[in-house]
């Protein structure tokens, strides 16, 4: 990575990290403090709880490319925002901006710096389970083509469904997240997108707040018969910094299927979790 990424980077987190200071600052300190730390922890196992959190994922990826010689580093910057819209459903908006430094992924090309296209998914769903125990949302997704180099975004406007079920039984979250997004507008040049994800995921949580975690990230891209699969295990730890919650997360990541052009073999996964309680 260059000087000039690195400090850009560097001032990147140090203003998201700034904003969400005084997100804090605006919250009510004796809700945060009231919360245990494995109530948190199991909460945010569940990608459809109540709560407001604001991820840093950073991840890192190579053997990229037809050479195989790229490397690629992602910085997905994750808020969870649920909103009350009735006195039985939530509305849990999920957003997905990756800030991306990659180098020689295209033959020729150098390195690329900047943001990727951004992904926001909106759940409905309901505040209390089903009978049998299930936790579910449902509703839109949508990609914005927010990229900001060419090798970065895909130039489409997207929409489609998204949806999710778990359950939560004792120290044990189980369930499936999945999305499929067809390109609807946007440059004629550039490839439709018809693409699925599915993220299955298992996570054990601990009294101590600590969390284990195995998921595989599956993406099938239908225009080009392709097939990605990452499956990572990682292991986190939620403490308090003062009055503010953090989870601290992260672990190695395989390919056990890959796109012809994409990441191969091993990588590997930290977050950085902020968590506001309400």
């Amino acid at each position: 990575m260059t000087a000039t990424t690195s400090s850009r980077l560097s001032f990147l987190c140090r203003a998201v990290l700034a904003a969400a200071a005084v997100a804090v600052s605006a919250h009510d300190a004796a809700a945060q403090g009231s919360a245990s730390a494995e109530s948190l922890a199991k909460q945010l196992a569940n990608p459809i709880a109540s709560l407001i959190s604001v991820p840093f994922q950073n991840n890192w990826d190579r053997d990229i490319g037809p050479l195989e010689q790229g490397s690629r580093y992602t910085l997905n910057i994750q808020p969870v925002i649920p909103l009350s819209i009735s006195q039985d459903w939530n509305l849990i908006n999920r957003v997905i901006l990756p800030v991306v430094d990659q180098s020689d992924v295209v033959p020729g090309a150098g390195s690329q710096f900047g943001l990727g296209d951004t992904v926001a998914s909106f759940f409905f769903s309901p505040k209390k389970p089903t009978a049998g125990g299930w936790i579910w949302g449902a509703g839109p997704v949508v990609l914005l083509p927010t990229g900001t180099n060419d090798l970065l975004t895909s130039e489409k406007w997207g929409l489609g469904p998204t949806g999710v079920a778990l359950r939560q039984d004792g120290p044990w979250t189980y369930g499936a997240l999945a999305n499929h997004i067809w390109s609807v507008a946007g440059s004629s040049g550039r490839p439709d997108v018809s693409s699925t994800f599915v993220q299955p995921f298992l996570t054990y949580t601990t009294k101590d707040a600590w969390s284990f975690v195995l998921q595989a990230e599956a993406s099938y891209d239908w225009e080009r018969d392709d097939l990605s699969v990452p499956v990572g295990f990682f292991v986190g730890k939620l403490f308090r910094i003062g009055g503010q919650s953090v989870q601290v997360i992260g672990g190695p990541r395989y390919y056990v299927s890959h796109f012809d052009n994409g990441p191969k073999g091993w990588g590997a996964r930290l977050a950085i979790t902020l968590l506001f309680p309400r």
